[in-house]
């Protein structure tokens, strides 16, 4: 498997620009999509020769203000300019170790078990759902099974009728995806799921070679569940602090909405099928 996870990135966010697109005129029949090499030694202000071998794998340990300049030249977020800058070896990790931890403290499984009325998870950095309150569980339900979140979106059947708005949550979990390779490149179990869905989805295949980073922060997700149909849900993210890698993510319905009433019966439907299970260990 090729390593220059470095050069790939700036090879594909070269390729996603035009011309137009940074204020330069474009000159001559492109043979390729995209942004000449030429073109962006010349915005980030270094020597085209130093950035052709950073994309080929010559070069591979840029300084951090060569880092920053090729992220102006390539109009890099946030998210994209610490993944460009994790990739090069160059941005510190939280903790001290790239590595996730899978197990979820009982104080935090608490915490979410104490959000009665609205879904609670905690996630790994490779979309991993690793514990969930009740009505998390019962909105995941029709997966099978609800473990991680990039299989359930581009492997299950149920995934495109679940998002009624399916090529932006399948672009979503690509760009998280994409985050949590430049923490950990060699993560196995990251390295397995790509191998995965690259093979079983031509989607993903495409998406994956865009090189689009984004984190999860906060967002509106369009759900449509079997038991309770449309739900609009906003959900907050927040990092883990003694369990670097997880991250704790809450939905939520506006009150009063139809969404809110959908959610407390979908809760109500879960709890009686919970006590009506052979094992609940109610007469």
């Amino acid at each position: 498997m090729d390593d220059n996870h470095l050069g790939e990135f700036l090879r594909a966010r070269r390729a996603g620009l035009r011309p137009q697109d940074v204020g330069m005129a474009s000159y001559g029949v492109r043979r390729v999509a995209g942004l000449r090499r030429e073109e962006v030694a010349v915005l980030a202000g270094v020597n085209a020769d130093y950035y052709t071998r950073l994309e080929q794998g010559r070069e591979r340990r840029p300084s951090p203000q060569v880092l920053d300049a090729l992220g102006r030249a390539l109009l890099l977020d946030t998210d994209a300019r610490l993944h460009l800058h994790r990739l090069a070896g160059v941005a510190p990790v939280a903790g001290g170790s790239p590595h996730v931890t899978e197990r979820v403290g009982p104080a935090l499984r608490q915490l979410m078990d104490g959000y009665a009325h609205t879904p609670a998870f905690v996630m790994s950095r490779t979309l991993d759902l690793l514990a969930a309150n009740a009505l998390a569980d019962a909105l995941h339900a029709p997966f099978t099974p609800a473990d991680n979140l990039a299989r359930m979106v581009f492997l299950d059947p149920v995934g495109r009728q679940f998002y009624p708005d399916w090529d932006r949550a399948a672009q979503a979990v690509v760009a998280n995806l994409r985050q949590a390779a430049g923490f950990d490149p060699e993560h196995p179990g990251l390295g397995d799921l790509v191998d995965t869905l690259t093979e079983h989805s031509a989607v993903f295949r495409r998406l994956w070679a865009e090189h689009s980073v984004r984190g999860k922060t906060r967002d509106v997700k369009q759900i449509l569940h079997p038991d309770v149909g449309a739900l609009s849900l906003t959900y907050q993210s927040f990092d883990v602090r003694d369990a670097p890698g997880q991250q704790l993510v809450i939905y939520h319905a506006e009150p009063g909405s139809p969404s809110a009433h959908a959610l407390a019966l979908l809760g109500s439907l879960h709890a009686g099928e919970r006590q009506n299970a052979p094992d609940s260990g109610r007469p």
